[in-house]
């Protein structure tokens, strides 16, 4: 199965303006299109719920299929399964869903009743990295998510690995995050299309998950969440996330430490800050090594 492994990011205020003179993409040439995309799904959810996101995109010289699945993953990085194909025009190609394995355990009734869901519309700004230890794209997207009347930003920035070490995207997060004011995402442009279109966001209720991991990526999508929908309730949800981490003994004293100054943060104005990337990547990082 083709899988894709990124880190998204999402950007603070002026971030993607300085972006281009960072010391590891400057001198570099880069790449810009504009993207156009339609998101399908049934009129039930089928694919949402099956946590599948289905596309189509126009690109400034052809069009593009894309079907991916939500794969493993937490706090910004991600590998999923992700399959695309060109295609003769903005029509779905129905066909050739048929032959990829998730659109068959769903079954042809939902493939026939796919339809447009919501719209994402940015510019791509891509540079190409490559090391001895990696090869990375690095895409600044910038525009909007649209589904119906209601509009969000989009201003991320995604690290996709193309060969090499998954440690090499945090690598290059980290430095990035010395000067710009970044944080880990989780929710995709799908989720956030969908969340948009339903007016609710993916963010589960009840009880905080038991494993410290889980609990950090809670944060992070409260904060997605707080991003589309400006509800300040998510900023609670997300600090009670990081007290928690805070409070845990389990965890080693430098984590805690950390998951403090993050819940603390949260009540500055601005709280997205590099200070607030560097120790968010770092603490994500941590975690994950566990």
């Amino acid at each position: 199965m083709p899988q894709e492994i990124e880190l998204k990011l999402a950007l603070g205020p002026g971030a993607a303006e300085a972006l281009p003179a960072h010391p590891r993409l400057a001198g570099l040439a880069p790449v810009r299109e504009h993207l156009a995309n339609t998101y399908y799904d049934a009129p039930a959810g089928d694919l949402e719920r099956a946590r599948v996101a289905l596309r189509t995109r126009r690109t400034p010289d052809r069009w593009l299929q894309t079907l991916k699945t939500a794969g493993q993953g937490s706090g910004g990085l991600s590998t999923r399964g992700e399959w695309e194909w060109e295609i003769p025009g903005p029509a779905l190609d129905r066909e050739g869903l048929a032959t990829l394995e998730p659109m068959q355990a769903l079954g042809e009734e939902i493939r026939q009743a796919l339809e447009p869901g919501f719209t994402t519309d940015f510019e791509r700004t891509s540079w190409w990295l490559e090391g001895p230890e990696a090869t990375i794209e690095v895409a600044l997207d910038r525009g909007e998510v649209r589904a119906g009347e209601r509009r969000a930003p989009i201003e991320e920035l995604e690290l996709e690995l193309k060969a090499g070490e998954p440690t090499a995207l945090w690598r290059l997060a980290e430095d990035i995050a010395d000067t710009l004011a970044l944080r880990p995402a989780n929710t995709s442009k799908a989720a956030r299309g969908a969340a948009l279109r339903d007016g609710r966001w993916p963010l589960e209720d009840g009880p905080l998950p038991g494993e410290a991991a889980a609990r950090f990526d809670r944060a992070i999508t409260a904060l997605d969440a707080l991003a589309d929908s400006g509800e300040k309730r998510f900023l609670g949800v997300a600090r009670t996330a990081l007290q928690s981490l805070a409070d845990d003994n389990s965890l080693p004293a430098g984590q805690r430490d950390a998951a403090r100054e993050l819940a603390t943060a949260l009540d500055a104005t601005p709280w997205l800050t590099p200070a607030f990337g560097r120790r968010s990547l770092a603490l994500l990082a941590a975690l994950h090594r566990r």
